[in-house]
């Protein structure tokens, strides 16, 4: 695990939290907000996965 695994993990909890803050509040702005924060939390995560991949191929 590396340093875009841990801030994906991070981003997507800030996102859904977010989300569902503007849910309940009917704040669709920062609804938006944590859909986008998750999308970049998986984004980052995706780029953890490549680089273990890479590691691992060049053992």
């Amino acid at each position: 695990m590396d340093k875009q695994h841990i801030k994906g993990a991070m981003d997507k909890a800030k996102g859904a939290a977010k989300d569902a803050v503007g849910k309940v509040t009917g704040d669709d702005r920062m609804q938006a907000e944590g859909k986008m924060d998750k999308a970049k939390g998986e984004a980052r995560q995706a780029v953890g996965d490549v680089k273990d991949a890479v590691r691992k191929s060049t053992r």
